[in-house]
């Protein structure tokens, strides 16, 4: 029979649904980042329960996929050294003149518009290791950045 008079489902013509990608690199998280992928976990989970449509229940499982993942590779950052950048850390910065206090976090936390930066963010990696007082290079210009404060983010 030709193709022409086959009835084709409403199945074949949809987009393929894929995994939500991971980021690359380890799943380093800041105790207050652990809280929010179970908070998300059990958000999910209740919204799987409450939704009695198919598909939008199996975008939330695919979400959901997503979420335990993450929960399950999560590692507690390291503690902080006194004075020194790490993941966990309220960072105050000069930088092109301008003073600006940044928080170094994991990747499902990360908020930029609120100066929540991931540990693998270009300027955040750029701080990591870096102590108080010291000047580091930055986007290919040698001692860019001033850090004047280094402290836990407060919880």
């Amino acid at each position: 029979m030709s193709v022409a008079f086959r009835r084709e489902s409403d199945e074949e013509h949809k987009e393929p649904k894929f995994e939500i990608p991971l980021p690359a690199g380890p799943n380093l998280v800041t105790a207050r980042g652990l809280a929010l992928i179970e908070a998300k976990v059990a958000e999910l989970e209740a919204a799987i329960a409450a939704e009695a449509e198919e598909e939008p229940r199996e975008a939330l499982r695919r979400e959901l996929r997503y979420w335990n993942t993450r929960r399950t590779t999560a590692e507690i950052a390291p503690p902080l050294e006194q004075g020194v950048v790490g993941i966990g850390a309220r960072v105050r910065i000069r930088l092109a003149g301008k003073e600006r206090v940044i928080d170094l976090v994991g990747h499902d936390e990360a908020d930029p518009h609120a100066d929540r930066l991931a540990f693998s963010a270009p300027l955040a990696h750029a701080l990591l290791g870096a102590e108080e007082g010291e000047r580091v290079d930055f986007n290919g210009r040698a001692e860019a950045i001033e850090i004047l404060e280094v402290s836990a983010i407060p919880t």
